[in-house]
């Protein structure tokens, strides 16, 4: 598995980051924080979740997620501005609701919420439910709904910065254990080089005494 490594700068003076950021990502105390924060945001993406499972018109018809498309990408005939601020993104969803994408797609958003609802409670690969909860909540906010996807987005990406402890005390205490991560490599790697550091340098001081001893003799 490849190891991570820290950036350099061309002089070869490695980049750390900064002590605040090593405490909040990366320190297990700070897990406790963490937990609580990906709970209720886990909670949040399950109850939404469970009202599009929950409703024919998100899981079967789709017509649910059609009137939410056709709502955004309406332009007012007056000023030419509409809910979506990005052209290009009313262009895509003007495609899917041409291509009829709604009928399957409102599953993909209601079984997906839940899915990440259950990755965050659970701590299950907390950083990747994550990322794929502030993905739906970039969309939602591309498509002009604000309300609390801000929020949600904003916890989102912190989880993520703090993936490696996020969900310490849950089961990635467990799972990232059993898949391996790459600064374990990097940390066998270091204490290898260390040991044979010492080795050489305990082999360099062995040597320079016998030379001594001889020279006295």
């Amino acid at each position: 598995m490849a190891s991570v490594k820290n950036p350099t700068t061309f002089s070869g003076r490695v980049i750390d980051d900064p002590k605040i950021a090593k405490f909040l990502f990366s320190d297990i105390r700070m897990s406790w924080v963490w937990l609580i924060v990906r709970i209720w945001l886990g909670y949040e993406w399950i109850e939404t979740a469970l009202h599009k499972i929950t409703s024919p018109a998100w899981v079967q018809t789709g017509e649910e997620l059609k009137s939410y498309w056709i709502t955004a990408v309406k332009v007012d005939a007056v000023t030419g501005k509409g809910d979506i601020a990005y052209g290009w993104y009313r262009d895509f969803l003007n495609v899917l609701l041409d291509a009829q994408a709604y009928t399957w797609f409102g599953k993909l958003v209601a079984y997906g919420e839940l899915l990440v609802g259950i990755g965050l409670v659970f701590g299950a690969f907390a950083g990747i439910a994550a990322f794929f909860g502030a993905l739906l909540n970039f969309n939602f906010l591309l498509a002009g709904t604000s309300g609390t996807n801000s929020l949600l987005l904003l916890a989102a990406l912190l989880i993520v910065l703090a993936w490696k402890i996020a969900g310490f005390i849950g089961a990635d205490y467990f799972l990232l254990r059993f898949v391996g991560v790459p600064w374990e490599e990097q940390g066998k790697r270091g204490e290898e080089a260390r040991k044979n550091a010492g080795e050489v340098k305990s082999s360099k001081v062995s040597v320079g005494r016998e030379q001594r001893t001889e020279v006295r003799i």
